[in-house]
């Protein structure tokens, strides 16, 4: 019998943001386990603690594996967020130094707290990776998207991205057009997997420093991703790369929106460093988290 937990990410509303399946003692689990829970969850991501060190006078280390309904990947940020405020709603930890060693590398984390109560996770994500796609597949990405080719936006970034999980970045000229996406998830994940990324992910202006944003991945088993950690630094941290977002002594902050188009409301903020111009250092990602469930799995139930 395992115990999980269910957890909406990047909000404070329950039944809202991004729901993440969080098991605290997976050390028992196999792999094939692991990928039924998930499956049986159903969550987009279920994170799994394999190795718990924590220590109150030094550093502490946790080591997960994160899986979707259908397969393992390498780095979640809902998750991660999710994971982080029952670690410290549980007393696991206080906000001292911790450290999480996923498949994509360790992922410090640090905790906000209010009046001694657990607030905000934040994460500092992966190195930012950047590869060029080709303006030819400017129309191919919109047709896959459900749209005219005529509203990608030209003045935004159009690239793949990664600080964890690549995704392909899509820039569309407003968020009344993101709103309206009539996605072909066939198609989408053939690009998908022809461009060796992870998801496709349409955004669009609504402000100097926000952004709404829609993430699908349907070759991970996801149609449509509510709330994106993961792809959220990799975006802000693409902008700020290519000067398209304010910086204030050395930092470049932001906020993306996304889920509403699907009823799940969820905000992903995000704080790059920079060093001189166009340099990511650091890309830091956090939000908000409540714990909607808990519940117990027998092997076998799913």
């Amino acid at each position: 019998m395992i115990a999980y937990s269910e957890v909406s990410a990047f909000t404070s509303t329950p039944g809202q943001g991004n729901r993440a399946g969080v098991v605290l003692d997976a050390s028992a689990l196999s792999e094939a386990e692991m990928r039924e829970l998930a499956a049986f969850l159903g969550a987009p991501e279920t994170v799994f603690v394999t190795r718990m060190a924590l220590s109150r006078t030094g550093p502490s280390a946790v080591r997960v594996r994160y899986f979707t309904p259908t397969q393992e990947v390498d780095f979640c940020g809902h998750a991660t967020l999710a994971l982080g405020l029952l670690l410290a709603q549980g007393g696991h930890w206080r906000g001292e130094a911790l450290e999480l060693e996923t498949l994509a590398g360790r992922v410090p984390l640090r905790l906000l707290s209010e009046a001694g109560v657990p607030h905000q996770v934040w994460m500092q994500q992966q190195r930012h990776e950047v590869r060029p796609l080709p303006t030819t597949l400017r129309t191919e990405l919109a047709e896959a998207l459900g749209i005219d080719s005529r509203m990608v936006h030209r003045g935004l970034p159009m690239a793949a991205a990664s600080t964890g999980l690549w995704s392909a970045f899509v820039p569309l000229l407003d968020p009344t057009i993101l709103d309206a996406l009539d996605p072909d998830l066939e198609r989408i994940a053939m690009l998908s997997a022809a461009l060796d990324v992870g998801s496709v992910y349409a955004y669009a202006p609504m402000g100097v420093s926000r952004f709404a944003a829609r993430d699908f991945a349907p070759l991970l088993g996801i149609p449509e991703d509510p709330v994106t950690g993961s792809a959220g630094g990799a975006l802000m941290a693409l902008l700020a790369r290519a000067g398209h977002l304010p910086v204030r002594g050395g930092r470049a902050c932001g906020v993306i929106y996304q889920g509403h188009a699907i009823g799940s409301p969820g905000e992903v903020e995000v704080e790059v460093e920079m060093r001189g111009v166009g340099d990511v250092m650091a890309v830091h990602v956090g939000g908000c988290a409540v714990l909607e469930r808990e519940g117990i799995w027998k092997r076998g139930q799913g």
